[in-house]
């Protein structure tokens, strides 16, 4: 909620702006924080009209936006800019009014004495809770540049690793929704008119012609249901995936999906590995690190391995133990995590391990790609050869007939 506001600073100096706030106390409450004193303030008018609507309600904070601010945080506080400074000045120079309105009102918390990672906790929509727990281990080892690098560095590897697999499957999905634009359009438009000749001359038609003759008749006759029908099963099967049953059955078929499984697997291990570094190198407790990785690996199978392992390590067991009892952690992970606990060096053992699966998933996806591309343009080539075919031969048929 936007207000407008007239005030005073402690110089008597007129100050006259606009506040985003949740309601009038809490603007109220960060104007006085700031030394000023209220002299009006009011609900801004909302401007009428489409083009006057304010587009900050359509805007959100992408990976990428908080990959830029982690790098900026990290250099800030390298150059020993107070943290105050730092967010206010982000919070006037970003180009992204949401992330700008949200870093305002981390200052104001700042202001108001609280630290760093609480006051990133009160927006777990941008800021998840392994960032904040990573901030929270900087505070207390009195390391913020680095744990900010550290978050900066570790998010660049996930975005650009989901967005080279996002990325990949571009051109396949514009194959696969050229080929059934094409085959709806030959079903709707063209087989119809074709149709007419056949059942005009009078002559048996083949039982493959009549097929796809009645499957025309059927997608002109009821198209806009079956739409409607696809249209709505869609809708009620997201609802389903994003509830705790859907979800876990969801992410069940995705590993069970040949090749993709596999896709799925290495790019989760890349994930543990690479999060179980970062919180270890940051100061984060062991058994702390796993539950945090439990909450972002993003996978009620590999939640359910993290959780049970967490519990395991409270037992006295080791990591690479308590992870041994699961087919989903390849063995070859297990021994080196290991070899990392003997040695002491389960930081630069996690790292590898991490670079490893990345790697693995790079090449995972253009082997995937390959594989795709040539397979989808003979699908779309043979489809409408095969439609063509059944209603052409049928016409040469009739015309040599005659």
């Amino acid at each position: 909620m936007l207000f407008t506001y007239q005030a005073v600073d402690q110089t008597a100096a007129p100050k006259n702006g606009t506040i985003d706030a949740v309601n009038v106390d809490i603007a109220i409450s960060s104007l006085q924080r700031r030394g000023l004193v209220i002299l009006n303030i009011n609900e801004a008018e909302t401007k009428k009209g489409l083009m006057a609507m304010n587009i900050t309600w359509f805007e959100r904070v992408s990976n990428k936006d908080v990959v830029i601010l982690s790098r900026q945080l990290a250099t800030l506080f390298e150059a020993q800019v107070s943290a105050l400074r730092i967010f206010r000045l982000l919070g006037a120079e970003t180009e992204n009014k949401l992330l700008g309105s949200k870093l305002n009102i981390i200052a104001d918390d700042l202001q108001s004495g609280s630290q760093i990672s609480a006051a990133l906790a009160r927006h777990p929509k941008i800021f998840s809770e392994f960032y904040t727990s990573m901030v929270k281990a900087g505070e207390e080892s009195g390391k913020l540049n680095d744990t900010f690098s550290y978050l900066a560095d570790y998010l660049d590897r996930t975005y650009e690793l989901v967005s080279k697999a996002k990325g990949a499957l571009v051109y396949p999905a514009f194959v696969i929704m050229t080929f059934i634009t094409v085959m709806i359009l030959m079903f709707t438009m063209v087989i119809p008119k074709i149709s007419a000749i056949l059942t005009d001359s009078g002559q048996e038609i083949p039982i493959y012609t009549k097929i796809i003759l009645g499957i025309s008749n059927f997608l002109t006759s009821y198209g806009f249901i079956v739409l409607g029908a696809v249209i709505i099963g869609g809708f009620f099967l997201v609802k389903y995936i994003r509830t705790p049953t859907g979800k876990e059955i969801f992410d069940k078929v995705k590993l069970g999906v040949p090749y993709v499984g596999a896709l799925f697997r290495k790019l989760y291990w890349s994930r543990l590995a690479d999060n179980m570094n970062t919180m270890l190198v940051s100061g984060i407790p062991m058994i702390r690190a796993l539950e945090l990785t439990s909450s972002v690996i993003n996978n009620t199978v590999y939640q359910k391995i993290l959780a049970d392992a967490v519990d395991s390590v409270r037992g006295g067991k080791a990591v690479s133990e308590a992870l041994s009892n699961n087919s989903e952690i390849p063995g070859i992970m297990i021994q080196m995590i290991k070899v990392g606990e003997e040695s002491g060096e389960l930081g630069a053992i996690l790292k590898t391990l991490a670079r490893f699966y990345a790697r693995e998933v790079t090449t995972a996806v253009d082997a995937l790609v390959d594989l795709i591309e040539p397979l989808m343009i003979v699908c779309l080539g043979g489809g409408v050869a095969v439609l063509l075919a059944s209603v052409l031969i049928p016409i040469y048929n009739i015309a040599g007939s005659q």
